[in-house]
């Protein structure tokens, strides 16, 4: 069987991080008919509240949401995933797989020591997924674009600045599909830094910080580690 060809891939170390980090920009891309996918490096079974199959049930849920055929776990061990190569190459497959002209990476640096580690891991895959002589289930060799890091949780000064204002309800309504990780006042889990009734307002503020830099409502910011290609300055307007 064929597997279709994406335009966006983006990775997340767990499940949410996609949503948390980028959604308003994927659901802008996915109205303008571009293919989607999402791939997810570990189950997020170290999360403070809920366990890997709830998880994976509120994944699906956000999947459905975003209206995508393509998400993906690679179950690589939340917390304990190293960059070896066992990592890299389960990482090569997916980019092969799929060969998409980009991919969002998690932050490069962040709170959670799973985020700035799998931001290096798929750096490095995409790299090396462009090498011929690395042999996997997938044969033809592939090499992403371009490569965008999401921002988290800490604060990075943002090289791309993307509006979602016409997404940002969309957005909100996909991380919501993680309703464990959230306020719950009949929960009896341990409160974690998602958990807050503050939470929401923080995303929300964050986006309008992103926006402000760009004139608009609200925004996802990204870095980069290399520069990007343009071949027309209007595309910077």
């Amino acid at each position: 069987m064929t597997t279709e060809k994406l335009d966006i891939l983006a990775f997340g170390a767990h499940p949410d991080d996609v949503e948390l980090g980028c959604s308003g920009t994927l659901f802008s891309h996915i109205q303008k008919g571009l293919k989607i996918g999402i791939a997810d490096l570990t189950k997020g079974e170290l999360g403070t509240r809920g366990s890997s199959q709830i998880r994976e049930s509120e994944a699906n849920k956000a999947k459905e949401i975003f209206g995508i055929n393509v998400r993906e776990n690679l179950d690589l061990g939340d917390g304990f995933f190293e960059i070896n190569k066992k990592s890299e190459l389960a990482v090569i497959e997916i980019i092969r797989k799929y060969k998409p002209d980009i991919v969002l990476a998690p932050a490069v640096e962040d709170r959670h020591i799973d985020h700035g580690r799998a931001a290096q891991l798929v750096h490095n895959a995409c790299f090396l997924a462009g090498l011929v002589k690395i042999k996997t289930q997938t044969p033809e060799a592939w090499r992403p674009k371009t490569v965008l890091h999401y921002i988290q949780g800490y604060y990075l000064k943002p090289d791309v600045i993307f509006d979602i204002s016409n997404f940002f309800d969309k957005k909100l309504e996909c991380i919501k599909a993680y309703s464990s990780q959230f306020y719950n006042p009949e929960s009896n889990e341990p409160e974690t830094v998602l958990s807050g009734k503050d939470f929401f307002n923080y995303v929300e503020g964050r986006a309008i910080e992103m926006g402000r830099y760009i004139g608009v409502q609200y925004a996802e910011g990204f870095t980069k580690t290399k520069p990007l290609k343009l071949n027309n300055l209007q595309n910077l307007i």
